[in-house]
């Protein structure tokens, strides 16, 4: 077989691999990774968790470029992530190897760069703690080219709700989302309302301004990918703010 052959073979297999991959949706992405080699410095972030693990999302974490956060909506979500070796860069994948991540912070544009850098407008870029970036990539890189798709998030126990606001008006974290691992829609009721629609504040963080200090609360959600669970009596009227209550109920899509 001449030369000439087998770069036509080689360049069929190419694409064909990237036709399988594209049909079975995957979509073109490059990651870097942030904080410190134990993932701590991922703690917090533009979703409002604030410690990972109490919310349940532990260390394979992400912070999303302004693409994929899309202010915010994204929170939540779960990502599996390969290393693609198919692409420049690509020599410092770890071959076979793949990690799930969950969304739970921002990657900012950085418009000192040219188009913003790697999280600028437009690039689909996961700025991932460094425990969960090594499992795809050399450490050396510092930057390595990823196909991504969403996936299904399975979460250890219930959903959460995390209270804070003040007296005039309620913003509520939800935590620990199962399913779609994103909040497409929430409500609230006290035990002298009726369902009061909660709007999205920031990130993972929805508001109603209504003053519900004093009494026992019940939820409501509806996920991105479209299942509704209310979660009735979850919070005592006794409840002050900063505090965060737990369920046995989660989503499954």
């Amino acid at each position: 077989m001449d030369t000439s052959s087998r770069s036509l073979i080689i360049l069929c297999t190419v694409l064909a691999a990237c036709l399988r991959l594209a049909a079975a949706g995957w979509s073109q992405g490059t990651a870097t990774f942030y904080g410190d080699a134990d993932g701590s410095g991922t703690m917090g972030g533009a979703c409002g968790y604030g410690n990972l693990y109490n919310a349940g999302y532990g260390i394979n974490n992400a912070a999303l470029s302004q693409t994929l956060f899309n202010n915010g909506a994204s929170c939540g979500q779960c990502y599996l992530i390969t290393c693609d070796r198919s692409r420049s860069g690509g020599q410092w994948c770890k071959p076979g190897s793949s990690i799930t991540v969950s969304a739970t912070n921002l990657c900012p544009p950085n418009y000192g760069l040219p188009n913003g850098g790697w999280c600028g407008p437009g690039r689909p870029h996961f700025d991932m703690s460094q425990p969960a970036w090594e499992h795809i990539g050399v450490v050396q890189a510092g930057i390595i080219p990823v196909l991504y798709q969403q996936v299904r998030c399975t979460r250890t126990g219930g959903v959460r709700f995390s209270i804070a606001g003040s007296q005039y008006f309620l913003l509520v974290n939800i935590q620990n989302v199962g399913g779609s691992g994103a909040v497409g829609a929430a409500w609230v009721k006290g035990d002298k309302t009726g369902w009061i629609q909660m709007s999205r504040n920031w990130g993972a963080n929805w508001q109603a301004l209504s003053g519900l200090v004093g009494q026992g609360l019940s939820f409501a959600v509806t996920t991105t990918g479209g299942q509704y669970l209310q979660f009735m009596y979850v919070v005592p009227g006794w409840w002050q703010f900063g505090m965060t209550f737990g369920t046995n109920r989660n989503f499954a899509y």
